[in-house]
Formats: C-alpha cells, sequence, structure tokens
C-alpha cells in the first residue's frame, strides 16, 4: 500500500520483464533510423553516441534583464531576503527552542533576517553586526542560539519554495514540473582540527552539499554529507524528503548519483532515475529472456547475460520491506545501503541489484533512442551548474571557506545558503513576472526566449557592502502578498488557534 506495488511477486516480475521486452525492441527497431547511434564490435565499447545538436540561443533575455536593473536598479540581496519574508510570512515557522520567548515580533524578525544573512553570505555575524539596523553582535548571537534552529531554518525555506509554487504564473512558466535535478558541490572547510575531511574526488578538504533544484532553478531540498557518503542515497533522500509542495517523479543526476543500486530503489520508490552516464559506451544491456541469443540482432554487441528473474521473486518481500523503511522514515537510505556494501552477497542486496540492471537496461534504451530525453537530462543538470554559480556569488564571504567544523554550523550555514538561494529566485520570479505580464514583452520572447527563461540570475543583485537593513522600505511589485495567519505569541495561543 505504501509503495504502490502488487502483493504477487509474479506480477512484478512480469511487468519489469514486459517493459525490458518493449523497450530493447524498439530499441532494436528503429537503429537503422537513428543517425546519432552505432552499436558495434569494438574496443572502446559497443555502444558509441554522438552529442545532440546545439539549440537556438535566446536572443531577447539579456533585454529582459537589462529591463528588471532599469526598473528595480541595483538591490541589494538583504532586501531582497526582506521582500521574501514579508511576502510570505516564513518567519512564523521560527518558534523559540526553550518554548516562549520576550522579543517583539518586528525585533526578533530583524535579527532572524540578519543572522540568515550572516550564515548564507558566510560573512558572519561580527560583520554583520557592524551594518546600519541598531542590533549588536550578542543580540544576533543570542537570537542564532535560542530561535534558528536547522528545523526552523528547513521550514524557512521550505515555505519560500512553496509560495513560488503558489505565485507562478502558468502562461509564463508553464505547467509545474515533475522533475528535479540533483548533484553535489564540495565546499572547502578550515583546516584547524581533526575533523576536517578530505575529499579524493575533488582534491581538497571540506565537505559535501548535495542539491535537489527543479527544472525552474528553486533549490528544493539541500543536505550536508560526509566525503565518503553515497551520493546514490543522498539522491534517494532529498527526492523522498523535500518537504514542499511539488510531486517529484524524476531526479536527472550526473554518473556519480547512480548504480545499479540505485536504479533498484527508486524502481521500488516509483520515481525515474534519469543519470547522465559519462561512460555510455561501456554500458550493457541485459537480456529480458534465456534462450533467445538471436532476439535482438542490432543490439547484440550490446547484450549480455539475462535477468535472474527467480532471485526477483524469491527476495520481493524482503525487498519491499527495505524500501517500506525508506518510504516511512524507519531507516535512513545511507544506512541500508551501507549494510548491504558490507555484506554484498546478501541475497535481498543481489535481487535489488537484478532489479537495478533491469531498470537500467529500460533507461538505456529510452536514453539511446529518444533525443528528447537526452536533451531534457543535459538542460536539467545545466540548471544545476548554474544553480552551483549562484551559490558561489551568494556565498562569498571568507573566500567560500567555512570557518567551522562543527557539524550544527556547517549545516546552518547550508541552509541559510539555500533560504538565501530561494529567496532571490522567488522575488526575481515577481519581477519577471511584472515585466513579462506587459503584452509589450510578452510579445517580444521567442520560443527559444521562453526555453531559456530563468528566474536565477543575479546581475541585478548586490550581495556585497554595508547591511542596512529598513524594514519600512519594500520593492515595488505588482504581485499580490500571499496572506498569512499571525504567529500566536505563546504555546497557550498557539494550543487555542489549533483547536479553533
Amino acid at each position: 500500500r505504501e509503495l504502490r506495488k502488487p502483493l504477487d511477486a509474479a506480477v512484478f516480475v512480469d511487468e519489469l520483464r514486459g517493459q525490458m521486452t518493449a523497450e530493447l525492441t524498439l530499441l532494436n527497431d528503429q537503429m537503422p533510423k537513428l543517425s546519432w547511434l552505432d552499436i558495434a564490435e569494438r574496443k572502446s565499447g559497443a555502444i558509441r553516441l554522438t552529442a545532440a545538436e546545439a539549440q537556438p540561443e535566446p536572443r531577447n533575455l539579456r533585454r529582459v534583464k537589462a529591463e528588471v536593473q532599469r526598473r528595480w536598479g541595483i538591490v541589494p540581496l538583504v532586501d531582497m531576503l526582506k521582500e521574501a519574508v514579508l511576502r510570505t510570512g516564513c518567519l512564523d515557522a521560527v518558534t523559540s527552542v526553550s518554548g516562549g520567548g520576550s522579543l517583539a515580533p518586528e525585533v526578533l524578525a530583524e535579527r532572524l533576517l540578519l543572522v540568515i544573512y550572516a550564515y548564507g553570505t558566510n560573512t558572519g555575524i561580527k560583520a554583520v553586526a557592524s551594518g546600519g539596523h541598531g542590533h549588536t553582535e550578542d543580540e544576533l548571537r543570542y537570537v542564532r542560539r535560542r530561535y534558528l534552529s536547522a528545523e526552523a531554518a528547513r521550514a524557512i525555506a521550505v515555505q519560500i519554495a512553496n509560495a513560488t509554487f503558489a505565485a507562478r504564473s502558468t502562461e509564463l512558466w508553464g505547467q509545474g514540473s515533475t522533475a528535479v535535478a540533483s548533484d553535489s558541490t564540495h565546499v572547502r572547510a578550515y583546516d584547524q582540527n581533526l575533523f576536517t575531511e578530505w575529499h579524493s574526488r575533488y582534491g581538497g578538504r571540506g565537505v559535501l552539499i548535495y542539491w535537489h533544484v527543479e527544472k525552474k532553478s528553486l533549490a528544493i531540498h539541500s543536505q550536508l554529507i560526509n566525503c565518503t557518503a553515497s551520493e546514490v542515497a543522498a539522491m534517494i533522500e532529498g527526492a523522498m524528503r523535500h518537504g514542499t509542495t511539488m510531486d517529484v517523479e524524476a531526479n536527472y543526476t550526473d554518473s556519480h548519483g547512480q548504480s545499479e543500486i540505485g536504479f533498484g530503489v527508486t524502481r521500488l520508490l516509483n520515481f525515474d532515475l534519469l543519470p547522465r552516464i559519462k561512460r555510455i559506451n561501456k554500458v550493457k544491456l541485459y537480456r529480458p529472456v534465456a534462450g533467445e541469443p538471436d532476439a535482438y540482432p542490432q543490439l547484440t554487441p550490446a547484450l549480455t547475460r539475462p535477468i535472474r528473474w527467480e532471485l526477483i521473486a524469491q527476495q520481493y518481500d524482503q525487498m519491499i520491506k527495505y524500501a517500506t523503511a525508506i518510504r516511512t522514515r524507519t531507516a535512513s537510505t545511507e544506512a541500508i545501503l551501507r549494510r548491504f556494501t558490507r555484506n554484498a552477497s546478501h541475497p535481498t542486496y543481489a535481487a535489488m541489484l537484478e532489479v537495478g540492471r533491469a531498470q537500467k537496461t529500460i533507461f538505456v534504451a529510452r536514453y539511446l533512442r529518444l533525443r528528447d530525453l537526452q536533451r531534457d537530462i543535459e538542460e536539467g543538470l545545466n540548471v544545476m551548474e548554474s544553480s552551483n554559480g549562484a551559490n558561489s556569488v551568494i556565498a562569498y564571504g571568507k573566500g567560500g571557506e567555512i570557518a567551522s567544523n562543527r557539524r550544527d554550523e556547517q549545516e546552518m550555514f547550508v541552509l541559510c545558503l539555500r533560504i538565501l538561494q530561494s529567496a532571490l529566485v522567488y522575488v526575481n520570479t515577481l519581477m519577471l513576472q511584472d515585466i513579462l505580464g506587459e503584452p509589450e514583452w510578452a510579445d517580444l520572447l521567442t520560443r527559444a526566449d521562453r526555453r531559456g527563461l530563468t528566474p536565477l540570475f543575479w546581475s541585478h543583485v548586490r550581495p556585497y557592502g554595508e547591511v542596512n537593513l529598513d524594514m519600512g522600505a519594500r520593492l515595488d511589485l505588482a504581485a499580490a502578498t500571499i496572506p498569512r495567519p499571525r504567529a500566536p505569541a505563546d504555546r497557550a495561543e498557539r494550543a487555542t488557534v489549533a483547536d479553533e
């Protein structure tokens, strides 16, 4: 019931085998017509895939961005954060860690904004406290300790993301997407104690941030992971635990975010893993049935052994138990994968690998056959790279290095960075809708312009300089403020509102 899977293992096996057979048959039949694909015996790998042609470049987006800057000027990043907070009411999610609080709501809101800005830009509370706002360093540190927990920061980011989804115009942005792109970013940390980690692939000390970004450049999830952690597990956790109103049905990722076990787990959890596989030439396609060596003559050089369906059927109930544990948060994906990798001969692990091999064969057959799928994956990962570029602009303090190896401080940096980027996307979305809602600007956009339109740009944003916070000054945006109920002042009032 949790996974929407059949009770009978034979039904699950027949469905998976049927999809494999259908995709391999389509690829085999269409091979002579696919000019970008060649499958033949060669030492470098049987599959040779030609890159897709470049799509037309957007011509008018520079004019739109210039108009944004002309109307609103250079906007301080702290003002964009303030505007997002005031319009969404996201600070209602913040409650005192120790219970009730004595600070006035408007004072608490100002100090929370400054603390989020200090962590998200990586400049630190001491630097932000010197701005023109009237709050001291000790007051800001007090608010950080007592009010801004990781749970509160995560709730703020989720509310801004949900408000962005609600504010989007379908005429401009289209229907809501169900696909996200995910990737890890290596962030350096000061080499100051024994807890500093070293990443062998990135070649430096620090930690990894794993991001999930939907196709319109909004980050819906972020997580701090160790340098030795599995990116496959992080990909699954983010797609399952993002907490926003978005329904994730597909996940674009690069080679490091996919594996055969990843394909198996995502199949059981009902969302598609859509990776860009770096060594696609070496990939092998598994056969759906044994005893038919000539079933797919066009694909023979890339084919390998049949799937062991009997093993999947035997371990079906156990696989459902592990997948349900992930779905219901009884166990984390990382814990389950680590348990399996310590005992690679585990029969349930072997069965999940077989499911993953079947699902990977289905995906690769579709990927090789469909040019549009190749472009979709590439576009999704390009959005992810653009998001990483925005993070490097926002988190400019201390040369981009985290100044602490305390886990809670690093996690707060990640969450506040996500809040700042989400606020930037939210305000930019409203700005673009104000401009492109006018007929003369809407008619200017070509099909290529609409394809390349993104709210993640920062040519009109000033993240640097003295932090001056004026809660009375607002950006002139036509979009209506989303009404939000006032947060009850204490627990008794919260209980009364809940009862009502």
